[in-house]
């Protein structure tokens, strides 16, 4: 993994910026003071235990929650205004699958903010879905329900639906949670090819994993600081998480004691 580019002080390509933003749901105080900036084309991961705050981060980025205190910029706008530039697959548990629906159908679902309001979907949606498919390399089964896809399969479908709204950062919450670890590998690794023309945001439990993809890591527990993959240490690990973890850093085994 190459060490942090240059980007990592220069505000000049910044498209997500976070100062100081902290959010309270009533008395319990989830992010505090947490400022973050996100530049093109990067692929930082967010990680964290769970109740740390990583979904509440996501929704604020979103617009689907503001913060009590802090500013939140979108590329240069207000997250709202900025919306239809992102493209989010929410944690697959929380979808339900067994909705009676094909995968062509599902992946239309992500031009809705794009197209027409009345009189159905046009060609050019049809074309994009059907581009979003071949590059999650799931084109052979648009017409199949979803009720007939395996977890790994439904987890591209859901990154197709995000893809054909054509956004330029793509937001991913839990993406590879309750999936076999070589459907894992496969999905990071369509991640790591859609970076090459992406700024990728993924939030995941399994900081020892994802260091192999990402380029920089964010490490959430109501505060946040960034790293350099290269810079996550076992004492990191054991101080995010409040407690013993193994974790893989590249070809390294962490243990922390």
């Amino acid at each position: 993994m190459p060490s942090l580019p240059f980007w990592k002080n220069d505000m000049s390509d910044a498209i997500i910026s976070l100062k100081d933003v902290s959010f309270r749901y009533e008395e319990h105080l989830v992010l505090k003071d947490v400022s973050l900036t996100v530049h093109e084309q990067e692929f930082l991961g967010i990680v964290g235990p769970n109740g740390s705050g990583k979904s509440t981060l996501l929704k604020i980025m979103l617009g689907l929650l503001e913060p009590q205190k802090g500013e939140v910029s979108i590329f240069g706008t207000t997250p709202a205004e900025a919306r239809l530039r992102i493209g989010y697959v929410p944690q697959f548990a929380t979808f339900d699958r067994n909705f009676p629906i094909s995968v062509r159908e599902t992946v239309l679902q992500g031009r809705l903010g794009k197209t027409r309001l009345i009189g159905g979907y046009r060609r050019q949606d049809y074309q994009r879905a059907q581009q979003a498919l071949e590059e999650v390399e799931l084109a052979d089964l648009a017409k199949r329900p979803l009720t007939a896809l395996s977890g790994g399969q439904l987890q591209r479908v859901l990154i197709a639906r995000a893809l054909a709204c054509q956004p330029e950062v793509l937001i991913l919450d839990e993406p590879t949670a309750h999936i076999d670890p070589k459907i894992e590998e496969g999905v990071f690794e369509l991640l790591k090819r859609l970076n090459q023309r992406l700024t990728v945001l993924v939030v995941s439990h399994d900081i020892g994993f994802i260091t192999r993809y990402i380029t920089r890591v964010a490490c959430l527990n109501r505060t946040l600081v960034c790293h350099a993959t290269s810079e996550i240490t076992g004492e990191m690990i054991e101080q995010l998480y409040g407690g013993p973890l193994r974790a893989v850093h590249h070809d390294t085994i962490l243990h922390t004691h």
